[in-house]
């Protein structure tokens, strides 16, 4: 077994530990609204729907940051107009990721005949993350936890009285378009290190554990943040381990703690 101290003493995988340690924070401010508000479909859209997009950086030459980011950013704008009116945002996430993910394909395979840059966008990678990875991670986190603590009462009110918080003149489209192009952005900061299709990961898991355990938001918020960094510190050390991408062992652990509460949780009640 490797020394855990490897994981501050090699660059690669020191620059890996903060890049998760970042998404950690973000993870559990926003994952908390995340399982709040039942976004965790849109979550995992999020991520997946950037494909495309990443993909045309790739073989563009522009920064698949940018583009993610613009994708994502346009992904959930169309999201919230499908969702207005009281409509759920579950029909257009479907929708607009069955779409997205019909590009990717295209793209990929018949137009730039993309090999290993896909299993590196898919799953993420331990190797090539930069200073700008940390950068995006480290803004993300910021952000998300100001507009937490800025906009969580209406988040609130929005997701458990929708006409209530509008008799209330508190902003609620405007609210909930900020919250999904919180989370689309935030999707694209976990890529470069869990890939695409297991943001899940970081965003959803371990705040879905922390609810089953927690009576109040700030609990929530707090006890999702803390699994959120855990998962992703014992998650890389595994990857480094057994030569993995680090995104599999990290949701995989992160599905382990959900069971593990849940069994808690149910025992607690009986």
């Amino acid at each position: 077994m490797p020394s855990p101290t490897d994981l501050a003493d090699l660059p690669f995988l020191r620059e890996a530990l903060f890049e998760l340690i970042l998404l950690g924070i973000a993870g559990g401010v926003l994952g908390a609204w995340v399982v709040l508000r039942r976004l965790a479909f849109f979550t995992h859209a999020a991520g997946s729907a950037t494909f495309p997009g990443l993909v045309l950086a790739d073989a563009s030459g522009v920064s698949p940051t940018l583009a993610g980011i613009a994708v994502a950013l346009g992904y959930a704008g169309g999201v919230e107009r499908t969702g207005r009116g009281g409509h759920d945002h579950g029909e257009g996430t479907a929708l607009l990721l069955a779409a997205a993910l019909a590009a990717g394909v295209i793209l990929a395979s018949d137009v730039f005949e993309s090999g290993a840059i896909v299993d590196r966008l898919l799953f993420g990678t331990l190797l090539g993350l930069s200073s700008a990875d940390l950068i995006v991670s480290g803004v993300v986190a910021v952000v998300a936890t100001a507009a937490a603590i800025l906009l969580g009462r209406t988040w609130s009110a929005v997701g458990f009285d929708p006409d209530g918080s509008a008799a209330l003149g508190l902003p609620a489209n405007g609210a909930d378009l900020l919250l999904l192009a919180l989370v689309g952005v935030a999707a694209v900061a976990a890529i470069p290190a869990v890939g695409a299709l297991l943001v899940t990961a970081v965003y959803v898991l371990p705040a879905a554990a922390a609810r089953m355990l927690t009576g109040s938001i700030r609990a929530l918020i707090a006890l999702a943040l803390a699994l959120a960094v855990a998962e992703g510190v014992i998650g890389l050390y595994l990857a480094y381990w057994l030569d993995l991408p680090p995104g599999p062992p990290i949701a995989v652990l992160g599905a382990l703690v959900c069971l593990a509460c849940s069994a808690v949780s149910r025992g607690g009640g009986e």
